[in-house]
Protein backbone atom coordinates (compact mmCIF):
# COMPACT_ATOMS: atom_id res chain seq x y z
CA UNK A 1 0.00 0.00 0.00
CA UNK A 2 1.50 3.27 -1.21
CA UNK A 3 2.49 5.97 1.68
CA UNK A 4 -0.48 8.84 1.11
CA UNK A 5 1.27 10.65 4.52
CA UNK A 6 1.87 14.24 3.66
CA UNK A 7 5.49 15.22 4.37
CA UNK A 8 4.94 18.78 6.38
CA UNK A 9 9.10 19.31 5.94
CA UNK A 10 9.61 22.65 4.01
CA UNK A 11 5.94 23.23 3.38
CA UNK A 12 5.07 26.92 2.78
CA UNK A 13 2.55 28.23 5.34
CA UNK A 14 0.27 29.29 2.39
CA UNK A 15 0.28 25.35 1.84
CA UNK A 16 -0.03 23.97 5.57
CA UNK A 17 -3.60 26.19 6.25
CA UNK A 18 -4.90 24.97 2.80
CA UNK A 19 -4.58 21.43 4.57
CA UNK A 20 -7.53 19.53 6.06
CA UNK A 21 -6.37 18.29 9.28
CA UNK A 22 -7.70 14.85 8.40
CA UNK A 23 -5.22 15.29 5.46
CA UNK A 24 -2.30 15.58 8.03
CA UNK A 25 -1.54 12.25 8.96
CA UNK A 26 -0.51 12.73 12.58
CA UNK A 27 0.36 10.08 14.44
CA UNK A 28 1.32 10.33 18.76
CA UNK A 29 3.57 7.19 18.23
CA UNK A 30 7.30 8.58 17.40
CA UNK A 31 6.73 12.35 18.76
CA UNK A 32 7.52 13.48 22.27
CA UNK A 33 4.43 13.33 22.97
CA UNK A 34 4.40 9.83 23.32
CA UNK A 35 7.16 10.10 26.45
CA UNK A 36 5.13 12.74 27.98
CA UNK A 37 2.50 9.87 28.00
CA UNK A 38 4.95 7.24 29.00
CA UNK A 39 5.70 9.34 31.89
CA UNK A 40 1.89 9.54 33.04
CA UNK A 41 1.26 6.10 32.88
CA UNK A 42 4.20 5.87 35.08
CA UNK A 43 2.57 8.54 37.54
CA UNK A 44 -0.42 6.62 37.34
CA UNK A 45 0.99 3.15 37.92
CA UNK A 46 2.93 4.37 41.31
CA UNK A 47 -0.32 4.69 42.90
CA UNK A 48 -1.56 1.69 41.89
CA UNK A 49 -4.49 2.46 39.56
CA UNK A 50 -5.11 -0.23 37.06
CA UNK A 51 -6.75 2.76 34.36
CA UNK A 52 -4.77 4.23 32.04
CA UNK A 53 -6.40 6.78 29.55
CA UNK A 54 -6.18 6.03 25.99
CA UNK A 55 -4.78 9.07 24.44
CA UNK A 56 -5.35 10.60 21.08
CA UNK A 57 -4.66 13.47 18.92
CA UNK A 58 -7.84 15.80 18.65
CA UNK A 59 -8.37 19.78 18.12
CA UNK A 60 -7.51 20.77 21.63
CA UNK A 61 -7.61 19.37 24.94
CA UNK A 62 -9.78 17.65 26.29
CA UNK A 63 -11.51 14.50 27.79
CA UNK A 64 -15.09 14.20 26.17
CA UNK A 65 -18.07 13.90 29.03
CA UNK A 66 -18.18 10.50 30.82
CA UNK A 67 -15.86 9.26 28.21
CA UNK A 68 -12.33 7.86 29.57
CA UNK A 69 -10.12 9.01 27.22
CA UNK A 70 -8.31 11.94 26.87
CA UNK A 71 -7.36 14.13 23.64
CA UNK A 72 -4.54 15.77 22.71
CA UNK A 73 -4.01 19.04 20.44
CA UNK A 74 -3.14 17.53 17.33
CA UNK A 75 -0.73 20.47 16.45
CA UNK A 76 1.46 19.07 19.01
CA UNK A 77 2.24 16.31 17.02
CA UNK A 78 4.60 18.25 14.63
CA UNK A 79 6.75 20.99 14.72
CA UNK A 80 5.62 22.54 11.97
CA UNK A 81 2.18 22.92 13.38
CA UNK A 82 3.50 24.10 16.90
CA UNK A 83 5.00 26.91 14.99
CA UNK A 84 1.89 27.78 12.95
CA UNK A 85 -0.29 27.47 16.10
CA UNK A 86 1.93 30.00 18.19
CA UNK A 87 1.99 32.23 15.57
CA UNK A 88 -1.70 32.56 15.11
CA UNK A 89 -2.51 31.98 19.08
CA UNK A 90 0.93 33.80 20.52
CA UNK A 91 0.76 30.50 22.47
CA UNK A 92 1.59 26.87 22.10
CA UNK A 93 -1.24 25.48 25.01
CA UNK A 94 1.11 22.54 26.12
CA UNK A 95 3.93 23.08 24.16
CA UNK A 96 6.72 22.39 26.69
CA UNK A 97 6.99 18.84 28.67
CA UNK A 98 6.20 20.43 32.04
CA UNK A 99 3.01 22.02 30.76
CA UNK A 100 2.25 19.18 28.24
CA UNK A 101 2.26 17.11 31.93
CA UNK A 102 -0.12 19.52 33.46
CA UNK A 103 -3.10 19.43 31.42
CA UNK A 104 -2.26 15.19 30.75
CA UNK A 105 -2.87 14.86 34.05
CA UNK A 106 -5.57 17.16 34.43
CA UNK A 107 -7.48 15.55 31.64
CA UNK A 108 -6.44 11.89 33.04
CA UNK A 109 -8.73 13.16 36.52
CA UNK A 110 -11.58 13.83 33.90
CA UNK A 111 -11.14 10.53 32.29
CA UNK A 112 -10.86 8.55 35.90
CA UNK A 113 -13.88 10.52 36.84
CA UNK A 114 -15.46 8.78 34.17
CA UNK A 115 -13.64 5.62 34.32
CA UNK A 116 -15.19 4.88 37.57
CA UNK A 117 -17.88 6.93 37.62
CA UNK A 118 -17.02 9.07 40.77
CA UNK A 119 -19.24 11.59 40.17
CA UNK A 120 -21.98 9.49 41.23
CA UNK A 121 -20.81 9.26 44.60
CA UNK A 122 -22.18 11.32 47.42
CA UNK A 123 -19.63 12.12 48.82
CA UNK A 124 -17.99 13.34 45.24
CA UNK A 125 -21.18 15.36 44.98
CA UNK A 126 -21.08 16.40 48.69
CA UNK A 127 -17.18 17.80 48.36
CA UNK A 128 -17.72 19.31 44.91
CA UNK A 129 -21.07 19.86 43.64
CA UNK A 130 -23.48 18.87 41.16
CA UNK A 131 -21.81 17.21 38.28
CA UNK A 132 -25.23 17.69 36.27
CA UNK A 133 -24.12 21.91 36.17
CA UNK A 134 -24.66 23.28 32.57
CA UNK A 135 -20.86 24.26 31.54
CA UNK A 136 -21.15 27.88 30.30
CA UNK A 137 -18.72 29.33 27.24
CA UNK A 138 -17.09 31.46 30.79
CA UNK A 139 -16.66 31.79 34.54
CA UNK A 140 -16.30 34.30 37.20
CA UNK A 141 -13.49 33.45 39.26
CA UNK A 142 -12.78 34.44 42.67
CA UNK A 143 -8.60 34.51 43.01
CA UNK A 144 -7.66 34.42 46.66
CA UNK A 145 -10.17 31.77 47.26
CA UNK A 146 -8.75 29.17 49.39
CA UNK A 147 -11.59 26.56 48.53
CA UNK A 148 -9.89 25.38 45.55
CA UNK A 149 -6.31 24.36 44.44
CA UNK A 150 -4.22 26.03 42.24
CA UNK A 151 -2.78 23.88 39.18
CA UNK A 152 -3.77 25.63 35.48
CA UNK A 153 -4.00 29.30 35.10
CA UNK A 154 -6.58 31.53 35.10
CA UNK A 155 -8.12 29.38 38.37
CA UNK A 156 -9.39 26.34 36.30
CA UNK A 157 -11.23 24.26 39.16
CA UNK A 158 -13.39 27.17 39.84
CA UNK A 159 -15.08 26.67 36.30
CA UNK A 160 -17.18 23.73 36.99
CA UNK A 161 -17.07 20.42 39.46
CA UNK A 162 -16.11 18.21 37.22
CA UNK A 163 -13.01 20.88 36.80
CA UNK A 164 -12.57 21.15 40.41
CA UNK A 165 -12.07 17.55 41.03
CA UNK A 166 -9.90 17.24 37.41
CA UNK A 167 -7.64 20.45 38.84
CA UNK A 168 -7.66 18.66 42.63
CA UNK A 169 -6.62 15.30 40.97
CA UNK A 170 -3.33 16.89 39.30
CA UNK A 171 -2.37 18.03 42.32
CA UNK A 172 -2.74 14.90 44.11
CA UNK A 173 -0.71 12.97 41.30
CA UNK A 174 2.03 15.83 40.58
CA UNK A 175 5.22 13.60 41.67
CA UNK A 176 7.37 15.08 45.02
CA UNK A 177 4.47 17.25 45.57
CA UNK A 178 3.80 18.04 49.64
CA UNK A 179 0.62 18.86 48.55
CA UNK A 180 -0.56 18.22 52.75
CA UNK A 181 1.69 20.66 53.46
CA UNK A 182 1.55 23.00 50.61
CA UNK A 183 -2.56 23.73 51.02
CA UNK A 184 -2.36 23.32 55.09
CA UNK A 185 -4.66 25.63 56.52
CA UNK A 186 -7.19 25.81 53.01
CA UNK A 187 -10.75 24.55 52.43
CA UNK A 188 -9.25 22.67 49.27
CA UNK A 189 -7.65 20.48 51.43
CA UNK A 190 -10.39 18.45 52.30
CA UNK A 191 -10.99 17.80 48.72
CA UNK A 192 -7.55 16.82 48.34
CA UNK A 193 -7.97 14.30 51.38
CA UNK A 194 -11.40 13.32 49.24
CA UNK A 195 -9.24 12.45 45.82
CA UNK A 196 -6.84 10.32 48.54
CA UNK A 197 -9.72 8.17 50.05
CA UNK A 198 -11.21 7.78 46.53
CA UNK A 199 -8.60 7.03 44.81
CA UNK A 200 -7.38 4.54 47.71
CA UNK A 201 -10.76 2.89 46.76
CA UNK A 202 -9.80 2.19 43.28
CA UNK A 203 -6.89 0.72 43.81
CA UNK A 204 -5.92 -2.22 41.33
CA UNK A 205 -9.82 -2.44 40.31
CA UNK A 206 -10.72 -2.18 36.95
CA UNK A 207 -12.39 0.61 35.57
CA UNK A 208 -16.83 0.25 35.33
CA UNK A 209 -16.17 2.36 31.97
CA UNK A 210 -13.14 1.00 29.73
CA UNK A 211 -13.32 2.49 25.87
CA UNK A 212 -14.40 5.51 25.28
CA UNK A 213 -15.52 7.72 22.17
CA UNK A 214 -13.03 9.56 20.53
CA UNK A 215 -15.00 12.70 19.61
CA UNK A 216 -13.44 15.88 17.71
CA UNK A 217 -10.44 13.36 16.69
CA UNK A 218 -7.69 14.60 14.39
CA UNK A 219 -7.91 12.00 11.40
CA UNK A 220 -11.49 12.54 11.16
CA UNK A 221 -11.71 16.69 10.93
CA UNK A 222 -12.17 17.97 7.81
CA UNK A 223 -11.83 21.49 8.38
CA UNK A 224 -9.19 23.33 6.88
CA UNK A 225 -6.36 24.95 8.97
CA UNK A 226 -7.19 28.60 8.09
CA UNK A 227 -10.67 27.80 8.95
CA UNK A 228 -9.84 25.99 11.90
CA UNK A 229 -7.60 29.31 12.69
CA UNK A 230 -10.74 31.73 11.92
CA UNK A 231 -13.17 30.20 14.23
CA UNK A 232 -10.32 29.59 17.28
CA UNK A 233 -8.60 33.01 16.92
CA UNK A 234 -12.82 34.36 16.86
CA UNK A 235 -13.37 32.77 19.95
CA UNK A 236 -10.51 33.89 21.77
CA UNK A 237 -10.46 37.26 20.09
CA UNK A 238 -10.57 39.43 23.41
CA UNK A 239 -7.58 37.38 24.69
CA UNK A 240 -5.19 39.20 21.39
CA UNK A 241 -3.02 42.29 22.36
CA UNK A 242 -5.26 44.24 19.05
CA UNK A 243 -8.71 43.59 20.57
CA UNK A 244 -8.80 46.91 22.27
CA UNK A 245 -7.21 48.77 19.14
CA UNK A 246 -10.17 49.97 17.03
CA UNK A 247 -11.75 51.57 19.93
CA UNK A 248 -8.97 52.87 21.56
CA UNK A 249 -8.03 54.59 18.10
CA UNK A 250 -11.27 56.13 17.82
CA UNK A 251 -10.87 57.93 21.63
CA UNK A 252 -7.32 58.97 20.65
CA UNK A 253 -4.81 59.68 17.80
CA UNK A 254 -1.96 58.21 16.29
CA UNK A 255 0.03 61.32 14.99
CA UNK A 256 0.54 64.95 15.42
CA UNK A 257 -1.61 66.41 13.24
CA UNK A 258 -1.09 69.95 14.95
CA UNK A 259 1.05 72.32 16.74
CA UNK A 260 -0.41 71.96 19.79
CA UNK A 261 1.22 69.21 22.23
CA UNK A 262 -0.90 66.55 22.57
CA UNK A 263 -0.71 64.22 25.48
CA UNK A 264 0.01 60.24 25.71
CA UNK A 265 -3.23 58.40 25.88
CA UNK A 266 -1.31 55.93 28.33
CA UNK A 267 -0.18 58.75 30.58
CA UNK A 268 -3.28 60.20 30.69
CA UNK A 269 -5.34 56.77 32.03
CA UNK A 270 -2.35 56.10 34.34
CA UNK A 271 -3.11 59.65 36.19
CA UNK A 272 -6.81 59.10 36.81
CA UNK A 273 -6.53 55.34 37.20
CA UNK A 274 -7.87 55.49 40.70
CA UNK A 275 -10.86 57.64 39.70
CA UNK A 276 -11.78 55.63 36.69
CA UNK A 277 -11.40 52.13 39.06
CA UNK A 278 -13.23 53.46 41.47
CA UNK A 279 -15.92 54.88 39.58
CA UNK A 280 -16.79 51.94 37.75
CA UNK A 281 -16.48 49.65 40.51
CA UNK A 282 -18.91 51.61 42.33
CA UNK A 283 -21.62 52.43 39.36
CA UNK A 284 -20.74 48.52 38.21
CA UNK A 285 -20.51 46.47 41.00
CA UNK A 286 -17.93 44.66 40.35
CA UNK A 287 -14.80 43.38 42.09
CA UNK A 288 -11.80 46.15 41.20
CA UNK A 289 -9.07 43.57 40.56
CA UNK A 290 -11.19 42.77 37.39
CA UNK A 291 -11.60 46.03 36.29
CA UNK A 292 -7.44 47.18 37.08
CA UNK A 293 -6.38 44.61 34.94
CA UNK A 294 -8.70 45.89 32.30
CA UNK A 295 -6.98 48.71 33.15
CA UNK A 296 -3.85 47.64 32.36
CA UNK A 297 -4.37 45.54 28.99
CA UNK A 298 -5.78 49.13 27.73
CA UNK A 299 -3.08 51.03 29.06
CA UNK A 300 -0.75 48.82 27.83
CA UNK A 301 -2.40 48.61 24.25
CA UNK A 302 -2.33 52.79 24.49
CA UNK A 303 1.44 52.63 25.02
CA UNK A 304 2.46 50.13 22.32
CA UNK A 305 0.18 52.34 19.40
CA UNK A 306 2.00 55.46 20.81
CA UNK A 307 -1.88 57.02 20.80
CA UNK A 308 -1.74 60.66 21.51
CA UNK A 309 -4.82 62.85 22.46
CA UNK A 310 -5.53 66.80 22.07
CA UNK A 311 -8.80 66.82 23.66
CA UNK A 312 -9.33 68.19 27.96
CA UNK A 313 -9.07 65.38 30.15
CA UNK A 314 -12.28 65.55 31.41
CA UNK A 315 -13.27 64.48 27.79
CA UNK A 316 -10.85 61.99 27.30
CA UNK A 317 -11.31 60.22 30.91
CA UNK A 318 -15.38 60.56 29.94
CA UNK A 319 -14.66 58.62 27.02
CA UNK A 320 -12.30 55.58 27.97
CA UNK A 321 -14.49 55.69 31.11
CA UNK A 322 -17.65 54.96 29.24
CA UNK A 323 -15.50 52.24 26.97
CA UNK A 324 -14.11 50.29 30.34
CA UNK A 325 -17.51 50.14 31.45
CA UNK A 326 -19.24 48.95 28.45
CA UNK A 327 -16.93 45.90 28.47
CA UNK A 328 -17.13 45.24 31.76
CA UNK A 329 -21.03 45.60 31.79
CA UNK A 330 -20.54 42.80 28.89
CA UNK A 331 -18.42 40.78 31.51
CA UNK A 332 -20.54 41.33 34.38
CA UNK A 333 -23.92 39.92 32.09
CA UNK A 334 -22.67 37.57 29.22
CA UNK A 335 -18.84 36.88 30.88
CA UNK A 336 -17.58 37.92 27.96
CA UNK A 337 -16.07 41.87 27.40
CA UNK A 338 -17.28 41.80 24.00
CA UNK A 339 -20.50 40.34 24.92
CA UNK A 340 -22.35 37.70 22.68
CA UNK A 341 -19.90 35.83 20.24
Amino acid sequence: MLDKRISLSGISEEELLNLRICDLSLEIEGTWLEDCIKKLYTEIARKEIKFKPFCYLADEWLAPEQEPVVGIPFFLAHPALMKLENKMMLEVEGGTREWCMKLLRHETGHAINYAYRLYKKKKWLKTFGRFSLVYLDTYRFRPYSRSFVRHLEDYYAQYHPDEDFAETFSVWLTPDLDWRSLYQGWKALDKLMLVDELMNEIKDKEPLVKKGKEYWKASSLRIKLKNHYKRKKHFYAEDFPDFHDSNLKRIFVERNEENIKPTLACDMIKKYKKNILQSISNWTGEKKYVINDLLKAVTQRCKDLKLLSYESESLVILKISTYITALIMNYLYTGRLRGKK
